[in-house]
């Protein structure tokens, strides 16, 4: 059934034609008034109509005694038209929220986050600014140039990258047979269904100093200990100092850790047996299969993201501890689009 009735009016006007503006410079130069010049037009046009186009192409032209005197003239008038039609466009949807690009600014530029966690972080917390835009329109901005303090350089991610098809190489780890493979690990390690198993690894730099990164799998809390070296012993340093610092809770928060197979993870049963009560578990220990970091994904990605405070050659002797510190409350006060832009530590509570 074809619609009758609309609310949309049909503009009646057009634009004046190069043609008028040759008609407009004639009748002018022959003494007639706008109005005079409006009824002229076919079609008629309106007096405002032709007083703009007369500014719009008024030119100073100097006669032969070098006097000067101001004329219309057509193709001055038709080359601004251009220049002006030239420059139309949508505009800037973020238009002149100037508190809304320093926020941008500030969190991309300064907190090194994501385009998409500003937005969602936005959302999360409930910020009220002038102008909501989304995350594409946002990378678009970035894209163009738009912001005056950053740019695609300070993007953490540049270009989309086809995901790696993963696949396991190897199910024993000729180096570390004894140690107990993460297909024993229980189904709500394995399901993320319950707070309390953790996966571990190390981030190096140009120095002796590794990181030790713990990610929990259910909240992905962090746990970032720096290390005078990437070694057993340092590891297992590591473990003990933790579990002085939460005593008696320390078997209820670390239930499981999950690692690769690398030669600083080996020695399972000093990281399973507590220090502070010797003889008992305090912890149980998986490996992941070999060249299968995916099986560690929530470690492999909170890698990615120290990376942004601790570009790969950096030396990590220079770090304090409240270098360290700072990146890890960074991690877990991070948006995550995962938990609807809610933090690690949102979950975690």
């Amino acid at each position: 059934m074809e619609q009758q009735k609309d609310s949309i009016k049909k503009r009646s006007w057009k634009q004046l034609t190069e043609k008028e503006r040759y008609k407009i410079e004639i009748l002018s130069q022959q003494g007639l008034t706008p109005a005079e010049i409006a009824l002229s037009l076919t079609p008629k046009r309106d007096r405002r109509t032709i007083e703009r186009e007369i500014a719009r192409g008024m030119t100073m032209q100097r006669n032969s005694d070098w006097t000067e005197r101001k004329i219309y003239l057509a193709d001055a008038g038709q080359r601004r038209h251009k220049e002006k039609s030239a420059n139309k466009g949508r505009g800037l949807k973020i238009g002149n929220d100037h508190k809304l690009a320093k926020y941008i600014e500030q969190k991309i530029g300064d907190e090194k986050y994501s385009p998409d966690a500003v937005i969602g972080g936005i959302a999360e917390k409930r910020l009220k600014f002038k102008t909501t835009i989304c995350t594409k329109t946002l990378y678009n901005y970035i894209d163009k140039g738009i912001f005056l303090n950053i740019s695609n350089k300070d993007l953490p991610v540049k270009k989309d990258v086809k995901k790696r098809k993963y696949k396991q190489v190897r199910k024993v780890a000729l180096n570390n047979i004894k140690g107990r493979s993460i297909e024993e690990r229980p189904p709500e390690a394995e399901n993320r269904e319950e707070y309390g198993h953790w996966e571990m690894d190390c981030v190096v730099g140009s120095g002796r100093a590794c990181l030790l990164v713990m990610t929990e799998r259910m909240s992905r809390q962090e746990k970032i200990i720096k290390l005078s070296s990437k070694t057993q012993e340092c590891v297992i340093a590591a473990i003990d100092s933790l579990e002085k610092q939460y005593k008696h809770k320390f078997q209820s928060i670390f239930k499981s850790i999950t690692m690769d197979n690398g030669s600083e993870f080996l020695d399972m049963q000093k990281l399973e047996t507590s220090s502070l009560k010797g003889g008992t578990k305090r912890t149980t220990c998986y490996y992941a299969h070999p060249y299968s970091s995916w099986e560690r994904g929530s470690n492999e990605v909170a890698n990615r993201l120290i990376r942004r405070f601790v570009p790969k050659g950096s030396d990590i002797d220079k770090l304090t501890k409240q270098d360290v510190k700072r990146i890890e409350n960074w991690m877990n006060n991070y948006p995550r689009k995962l938990f609807g832009y809610k933090s690690a530590n949102q979950i975690a509570a």
